[in-house]
């Protein structure tokens, strides 16, 4: 039985709400945590496959194979990863910014955004609060629901979107988070595999369908403001189409311009499930 994980943010119930409530079957274990945790396990082998963090993906791409059909990416605003600062981001040289432990590609996306957008260099600390330290006036990478509790409660002129500030810079999406399989899962159980993502795509379309029950199933979760979610998920793009895997593509090509990957790694998937 395959061990896959899934984000534990409410950002990921449009595709999980469908196990959650049984309507359809994923044939295997699903394991919740956040994004740098499912990472390392993934890689670690206590899981077979995961939704990780992009720039994981590029960092360990000879020894993962990407999965077709889903992503949780941005054609434009993202709303969940957020750089909360007293200061813009081009005024931000030399500062110290607080980041989240839960995180890869957010914080080498605000890297990029500093030293390719804005010229800028600045130091990156990791804390296990960073809603508080931006309550206290730091400058703070955000991810999830904690980015989404800033962006509700914090001066609108401190929070900047960086899914925002990526696409008025390059005119593309941004992904934040891949599906990818260990390659020696592949190459064992190719077709169960094949299985999970049928499943995955199958759950996917139920959530399209049936967005109230998603809706619900958030509110549920983490309470918000009426409307809230509704507009939330409308923000987010769930398919990893081409235009996703473009902008897919150009952040990997600028994390490699400032050093922080070795190479440019594929973005095309290897695994190909036909749909009926």
């Amino acid at each position: 039985m395959l061990r896959a994980g899934r984000i534990v943010y409410t950002n990921d119930l449009p595709i999980y709400t469908a196990f959650d409530e049984d309507t359809v079957r994923f044939p295997g274990a699903l394991v919740a945590d956040v994004p740098s945790r499912l990472n390392h396990m993934l890689i670690g082998g206590q899981l077979d496959l995961s939704p990780i963090s992009a720039f994981f993906y590029a960092q360990h791409a000879h020894e993962l194979s990407l999965l077709p059909d889903v992503c949780i990416g941005s054609r434009r605003d993202v709303w969940s990863v957020v750089l909360v600062s007293p200061k813009p981001p081009e005024a931000l040289d030399g500062a110290t910014i607080w980041v989240t432990t839960e995180s890869a590609s957010g914080r080498n996306l605000l890297r990029v955004l500093l030293e390719r957008r804005y010229g800028v260099h600045a130091r990156f600390l990791e804390t296990t609060d960073p809603l508080g330290a931006a309550n206290r006036g730091e400058a703070v990478l955000l991810i999830g629901d904690r980015a989404i509790d800033a962006r509700l409660k914090i001066a609108a002129e401190r929070v900047y979107d960086l899914g925002s500030i990526w696409h008025a810079w390059t005119g593309m999406d941004m992904v934040y988070a891949v599906w990818a399989v260990r390659r020696d899962t592949l190459a064992a159980d190719h077709e169960a595999v094949i299985g999970a993502m049928s499943a995955l795509r199958e759950a996917q379309n139920w959530g399209a369908l049936h967005m109230d029950r998603v809706l619900t199933r958030a509110q549920a979760t983490h309470p918000r403001p009426p409307g809230f979610y509704g507009a939330y998920f409308e923000t987010l793009n769930f398919n990893f189409d081409a235009q996703a895997r473009a902008g897919l593509r150009r952040f990997f090509t600028e994390s490699h311009a400032i050093g922080a990957i070795a190479t440019v790694p594929p973005v095309d998937p290897e695994v190909l499930v036909v749909h009926s």
